[in-house]
């Protein structure tokens, strides 16, 4: 067996200090050979359910979810409960092995969440905006992408007969559920009135199109058996007025997606409220498409107020556990938490940190539903955000507050600590985004400037902290994201790996290859 030292010494071997000669040499055949290989030499210091094959796979992605924001929501759990917080895990943190997992897109430092989340799925890092598609393919160009379609996991997965499903907060064809099942040039593709948007669209197919026909392009396949999230105007027509906002539909052509899913296959339901949700009899259901928004589901926070009803991420991933499990060959399901994204866009760190919260909820429900035993979970993000945890304030501060911390002998005091231009300060804040505000009265850019916490509450829903650098949109960060796992082949989660080699561990943990 060759020594941590020889392994590491390979590594090094292969390392080059000329970033553009590397980057030259990279092809998507070596993302998918390097991968893979990773997971060879992984495999020579296996330990816990060493010869045990992962009947199901369900693959956790906590969009936007870097290590600062677990970190936050572990704390706000805690205090939740009247901790003080700092010593609180979340489901997922009790997992027994660990990984730092590098995001970077094949043409970005700063990855988003297309490039990453085909990375996981198909084996092959690609560039940024790209939906399992290889980085030969010139974004929004629909004549570049033939010929350059990877195969994924879920694809993977249904010609070997097992039962496969995507839940997600985030709109269906958003670009992390997308990449299961769809192959597009252009992450904002999402329906067919996005076409206009793109430099050279030509024939190639939307991506709600793409998941109603999946089983077209799919040998032996009947389509996804699970589909749930938010997004409904791309599958319904503009001649059809969504039952929830009274707006029409996005699609130019005519179809109505949703009625198409239903005469797939039998036993094909779909749902749009929380009433029809909960009535859905797993044991009679084969094949359900769920649509709870016409764009994005609610935040956890804010969910109790949509008009329709919502069902709870944690709902959903126990529905779609219970209609999957019924395959004995087993099951692959990938899950997004897609909202933490979007609030950290918004500097909203109290929907962040629920959201991450319910994550956490969804993966203690699942664990309180599967076999260890033959279910390998991997909960993982897809990129992290340019959110910190500073100031040094005292322990079971609110996490959401603003900093207080200790004198000089260590003792807390009860004072706001001041920075140097004399104003307090929260502990939570952004490298860059939209400028702090209370009441949805944010300053203009060009009137920045470090505003005068004192008086104001900031555990108050619409409060936004204070930013380095003022823009118009928070961006993500660029450090490396962890990876949690159990099950079997969990042990091959190890070390720091490129965010493609998550691919190859669920391939060797299911031996999905060998079925």
């Amino acid at each position: 067996m060759r020594t941590i030292l020889a392994h590491i010494l390979s590594m090094l071997a292969g390392f080059s200090i000329f970033p553009d000669s590397a980057t030259a040499q990279e092809t998507p055949q070596r993302w998918f050979e390097e991968g893979r290989q990773t997971v060879s030499e992984n495999l020579e210091m296996r330990g816990s359910f060493q010869g045990m094959v992962a009947r199901n796979i369900i693959l956790f992605v906590g969009d936007g979810m870097g290590v600062s924001t677990v970190t936050a929501a572990r704390i706000f759990e805690g205090q939740l409960r009247g901790e003080t917080g700092e010593e609180n895990l979340l489901s997922f943190e009790e997992f027994p092995n660990l990984a730092l997992s590098k995001t970077y897109n094949t043409n970005a430092q700063v990855a988003d969440s297309a490039g990453t989340m085909s990375a996981m799925a198909t084996g092959i890092k690609t560039k940024a905006g790209l939906i399992s598609v290889n980085q030969n393919v010139i974004r929004g160009d629909c004549d570049s992408q033939k010929g350059n379609h990877l195969l994924t996991f879920l694809e993977r997965a249904e010609i070997r007969g097992l039962s496969t499903g995507v839940v997600t907060t985030a709109r269906l064809t958003h670009a992390t559920p997308a990449a299961n099942y769809a192959h597009i040039m252009d992450r904002d593709f999402e329906d067919d009135a996005d076409a206009a948007s793109l430099s050279f669209p030509g024939d190639c197919a939307d991506i709600a199109r793409q998941l109603i026909e999946f089983a077209d392009r799919i040998s032996g396949s009947d389509g996804l058996e699970v589909a749930m999230g938010g997004g409904r105007a791309s599958f319904i027509p503009q001649s059809v007025n969504d039952p929830e906002s009274r707006r029409a539909g996005n699609r130019h052509d005519g179809r109505d997606l949703t009625e198409e899913w239903q005469e797939l296959a039998p036993g094909s339901d779909y749902v749009w409220n929380s009433k029809q949700f909960e009535a859905i009899d797993p044991s009679e259901t084969e094949h359900l498409l769920g649509l709870f928004n016409s764009s994005h589901m609610q935040y956890e926070l804010n969910r109790s107020t949509d008009i329709g009803g919502e069902p709870s991420l944690s709902e959903m991933t126990a529905k779609a556990i219970d209609i999957l499990s019924k395959n004995n060959k087993g099951y692959f399901l990938q899950v997004e938490s897609g909202r933490i994204d979007h609030a950290h866009h918004a500097t909203s760190p109290i929907r962040a940190l629920t959201d991450t919260i319910e994550f956490s909820n969804a993966i203690r429900t699942t664990l309180e539903k599967v076999d260890l035993n033959e279910t390998l979970i991997i909960v993982t993000a897809d990129h992290s955000h340019v959110f910190t945890i500073a100031g040094y304030p005292k322990r079971g501060n609110p996490i959401l507050g603003k900093s207080v911390g200790l004198d000089s002998s260590g003792e807390p005091v009860e004072e706001l600590s001041l920075a140097a231009d004399g104003l307090p300060y929260t502990t939570l804040s952004y490298a860059n985004g939209e400028p702090a505000s209370f009441g949805g009265q944010p300053l203009s850019l060009t009137e920045y400037r470090r505003s005068n916490l004192t008086r104001i509450d900031t555990l108050d829903e619409s409060f936004r902290p204070q930013v380095t650098v003022p823009m118009y949109s928070e961006t993500h960060g660029g450090e490396d994201v962890a990876i949690y796992s159990i099950g079997p082949g969990s042990d091959l989660v190890r070390g720091v790996m490129e965010q493609n080699v998550i691919f190859h561990i669920m391939m060797e943990a299911s031996q999905l290859e060998q079925r």
